[in-house]
């Protein structure tokens, strides 16, 4: 039997017709105390909803680039250490170039050549070894920062070379061996080739205390703008949430205040009814 064929006094349909509509509101706000949300999809409130979505993918596209920000503070670390360990073999290069000209015996000049190409050595594969993920700034990789979600605003790492002998490196040369040997075939010391390596050496270390420089200054951007994107985040989430977020105080009170009108329309439809259940008492 369908509801229309039934008939209801005037005052049960209204009493009904506010039944359903409170329980309605009940259901929307019990939807919103338990999401903590008063816009939970289009239907709601579609500008909101949908200016929300937007702001939340934007925020969501920015952390993922504050995430490649941080990897890539990582990459200039590793470089740094890089740097670090590399300025310490020179200065150890260095205590063995002083050696070799504070002496004069040729057998002790060559056993501190044999020391330094050792050295030179060890710089090589420090500095190979100071990559990160794949990009290592000491041996010529650049790397690529990306600060906004459409990928107009970068910045390029341009990497250096930290190696002895490579073009662009350090420029230091072996001692025992090639056109700056520390001690002539004849045995004798070439002190030109000695004094010529502490010079080089003194350079080396220059070239890397001014790649050291331009790697913190570009870790200062890339700290800067992972600041800036954590703020931009926090402003686009809390711009979203301004839109779609409810205020539980406000839902609570709905709450109590709606069960009072439920409980209050149950009694009223119940009071519409005696009427009618009064025509039993004829009989």
């Amino acid at each position: 039997m369908a509801i229309n064929d039934i008939s209801l006094t005037a005052g049960m349909k209204a009493n009904l017709v506010s039944l359903q509509s409170t329980a309605d509101l009940l259901n929307r706000t019990q939807q919103r105390l338990s999401s903590g949300k008063k816009v939970n999809s289009a239907l709601d409130n579609p500008t909101s909803f949908f200016t929300a979505q937007s702001l939340n993918q934007r925020a969501s596209d920015l952390n993922t680039l504050k995430d490649a920000m941080g990897q890539a503070v990582q990459t200039i670390q590793a470089a740094d250490n890089g740097i670090t360990g590399v300025a310490t073999l020179i200065e150890a290069a260095k205590g063995l170039v002083q050696s070799a000209l504070s002496t004069s015996d040729t057998t002790s000049i060559a056993g501190y050549a044999t020391s330094y190409d050792a050295l030179l050595t060890q710089i090589d594969n420090l500095a190979k070894d100071s990559g990160y993920k794949g990009t290592n700034l000491l041996n010529a990789q650049n790397l690529t920062v990306t600060f906004d979600e459409t990928g107009a605003s970068t910045m390029t790492i341009n990497g250096v070379t930290a190696l002895t002998t490579a073009a662009g490196g350090l420029g230091l040369t072996t001692a025992s061996a090639g056109a700056s040997v520390w001690v002539s075939a004849g045995g004798a010391a070439i002190l030109a080739n000695i004094t010529g390596a502490l010079a080089n050496l003194g350079t080396a270390s220059t070239t890397l205390q001014t790649d050291s420089q331009s790697l913190s200054s570009t870790l200062a951007v890339i700290n800067t703008r992972q600041s800036f994107t954590t703020a931009m985040v926090n402003t686009l989430t809390t711009g979203a949430d301004q839109l779609t977020l409810a205020d539980m105080n406000q839902e609570g009170a709905n709450m109590l205040m709606l069960q009072t009108r439920q409980s209050l329309g149950v009694t009223a439809l119940s009071l519409s009814s005696q009427a009618a259940q009064s025509i039993l008492k004829l009989f």
